[in-house]
């Protein structure tokens, strides 16, 4: 690695440190399914997040959940307390695509229809609501 890559990978990881943040990667659900219950929750309260996604019946709200869970559990280790009601919040969620696996189906008169079946990683970030005030201004 070259003198600025790690310079700038240093910077990066710096960074890194002062967010409480969760990442969940190669989840075998559709991308589009995904970003339909990340909507659900995205700037809401988290303990408010969660409680929408307990009783969300989609599937991917179960998965959601928990990394919201982990999130809010890094964001207590690194400030060494316990989060309060109404303390927390999702800054930042994001669903993007992840590699997707090509398979074929038979199909009549010696043909083959391609599957593909996709997945995704899905990224949260949680902060306080007075930290985000003071970045805005």
């Amino acid at each position: 690695m070259g003198k600025r890559k790690r310079i700038s990978a240093d910077q990066r990881k710096e960074e890194n440190k002062s967010i409480a943040f969760a990442k969940l990667l190669n989840v075998p659900t559709s991308p589009r399914k995904m970003r339909l219950v990340a909507d659900m929750v995205r700037g809401k309260e988290v303990f408010r997040a969660l409680g929408i996604l307990k009783f969300s019946n989609k599937e991917a709200s179960a998965r959601v959940e928990k990394l919201v869970r982990s999130a809010v559990a890094n964001w207590e280790q690194k400030n060494e307390r316990k989060a309060e009601d109404g303390e927390l919040f999702i800054t930042t969620i994001k669903v993007s695509c992840a590699p997707m696996l090509k398979r074929l189906r038979t199909a009549p008169q010696g043909r083959g229809y391609r599957i593909r079946k996709r997945s995704n990683h899905v990224y949260v970030e949680v902060d306080t609501i007075e930290k985000n005030e003071k970045t805005e201004a």
